[in-house]
């Protein structure tokens, strides 16, 4: 995996910037903010989407990710996914709380793939709360409870601030009843307006996600992202294939903010900028369009800075095969630059992941 690929295999849109709710761990700089992302903007990204997703011969991925993307309203939604061709599949990461019966049927509508952030039960969720202070839990139940009634599938993103024991087992348990389909498990970040501590003990952590396998090995009916991909990382080592399972070039992963401006890698630097990076953008799709800001990475000077970090980390990092060199945005805000080398992300969400599946592999008994 040496540079950046010239085409995304998806792109992240920023129907608006405004949120509804005032979680304590977002990262988003601008949340309280009303700007709207433009038909036009929309248009442009979708001109070079829609010859990537004919020629890819499957469904190219689109994902709203704001902000608070239904705060959009479901008419401006509509407009803005309209330019797109069948070829694409639209996701949409949302809180839930603005999911009634008419945004079901807008999902149906449009098949639009729905993921809920939603922390575990109730007293999980005290991060999560309106712009008055106020639990949003029962909100996001509500929002859960419509889906289900309409029986659209739905994946949840979870977000864990202390990795204690007996944690992963309550998550897994809440979370299989909850009904969703695929479940993401996030520690929390140290970034962007967030600056909250998230180091915690090398042990507690590995302890975490061993804890979690077990949970999930005793009733495997939800898709675990972050395990699965560890034993499929396993596998492959044990196959002699595990140069194979990473990309042969970072995505780019661009996220294109309300304005149309374009940040590589990192959805997580829009709306910041710095005195060394400037804003982090790499060009407007109304000014250059996307298929030609992608083709050249390399005239962003940080993400030529990032690319030297990723190197780094594959001379010194023996989990760099399950890694691939860690996110941009971990790296700057917690190192101030790209080109440093292990964040507390990768110990958290990368190292300690694998550990902790190896471990939970190692204390199970032997077969018979």
């Amino acid at each position: 995996m040496r540079g950046v690929a010239t085409v995304p295999s998806y792109v992240v849109m920023q129907p608006t910037t405004l949120c509804n709710l005032d979680c304590s761990y977002c990262y988003l700089p601008l949340r309280a903010a009303n700007r709207r992302m433009p038909v036009p903007v929309a248009a442009a990204v979708a001109r070079p989407v829609n010859i990537w997703a004919a020629q890819q011969g499957r469904r190219f991925s689109v994902v709203w990710h704001g902000g608070e993307p239904l705060a959009a309203g479901r008419d401006h939604l509509a407009a803005l996914i309209s330019p797109f061709s069948a070829d694409v599949e639209h996701h949409v990461q949302t809180n839930a709380t603005l999911i009634d019966d008419p945004w079901c049927e807008f999902f149906r509508e449009h098949r639009i793939r729905v993921s809920v952030s939603v922390d575990g039960p109730r007293a999980r969720n005290d991060s999560r709360h309106t712009r008055g202070g106020r639990p949003a839990y029962d909100q996001i139940r509500s929002g859960v409870e419509a889906l289900r009634r309409h029986g659209i599938e739905f994946s949840a993103l979870c977000v864990v601030s202390d990795p204690s024991p007996g944690l992963a087992t309550e998550l897994y348990r809440f979370f299989l009843d909850l009904g969703c389909d695929v479940l993401g498990v996030n520690i929390e970040e140290t970034e962007g307006v967030n600056v909250r501590s998230n180091r915690w003990p090398d042990r507690a952590v590995a302890g975490f996600w061993a804890e979690l396998v077990g949970a999930w090995r005793q009733a495997p009916r939800i898709h675990l992202r972050e395990v699965e991909w560890s034993l499929r990382y396993a596998a492959a080592v044990l196959d002699g294939t595990a140069d194979e399972v990473l990309p042969r070039q970072l995505d780019p992963i661009p996220t294109i903010g309300y304005d149309g401006s374009v940040v590589l890698l990192s959805p997580e630097l829009a709306g910041f900028s710095d005195p060394r990076y400037g804003d982090f953008t790499s060009g407007n799709v109304l000014a250059s369009g996307l298929a030609e800001i992608l083709a050249t990475p390399e005239r962003t000077p940080w993400v030529t800075e990032f690319v030297a970090g990723v190197e780094a980390c594959r001379t010194t990092c023996p989990y760099f095969g399950f890694c691939g060199g860690g996110h941009a945005a971990n790296r700057y805000f917690e190192h101030g630059r790209f080109d440093g080398t292990e964040t507390n992300h990768c110990r958290n969400s990368k190292i300690h992941l694998l550990e902790g599946v190896l471990a939970h592999a190692r204390d199970q008994p032997a077969a018979a």
